[in-house]
């Protein structure tokens, strides 16, 4: 058996068997990871990874968050579990310029 990693890659969609496996592996932070993926907020803009979450927008870069449960409990959260399945999938807003200067 593949893990799920692999399938998301193989099939590039999120399909029912798919969200109950992420479910079943990650519970809360899984739902909250498919939400941001269904909403449309996640994003990538030309220098990062964006998830915007329920109070803030979060950077997401490689294994790193600006999330305070990222930062301040050291542990992975949602985000970094969001920005992860959307590039298994190619389930994302691609934005064609740098986040600082959307900032601006």
């Amino acid at each position: 058996m593949t893990d799920i990693w692999e399938r998301l890659r193989d099939r590039k969609c999120l399909d029912e068997e798919i969200r109950k496996e992420i479910f079943g592996a990650f519970g809360k932070k899984g739902t909250s990871a498919l939400d941001a993926i269904d909403a449309g907020r996640v994003k990538k803009y030309l220098d990062f990874f964006v998830v915007e979450g329920k109070t803030a927008a979060y950077i997401v870069e490689d294994d790193f968050c600006t999330c305070g449960d990222f930062l301040y409990r050291g542990r992975a959260c949602w985000h970094l579990l969001a920005v992860r399945i959307a590039r298994e999938t190619g389930q994302f807003e691609s934005v064609d310029r740098w986040y600082q200067d959307a900032m601006k």
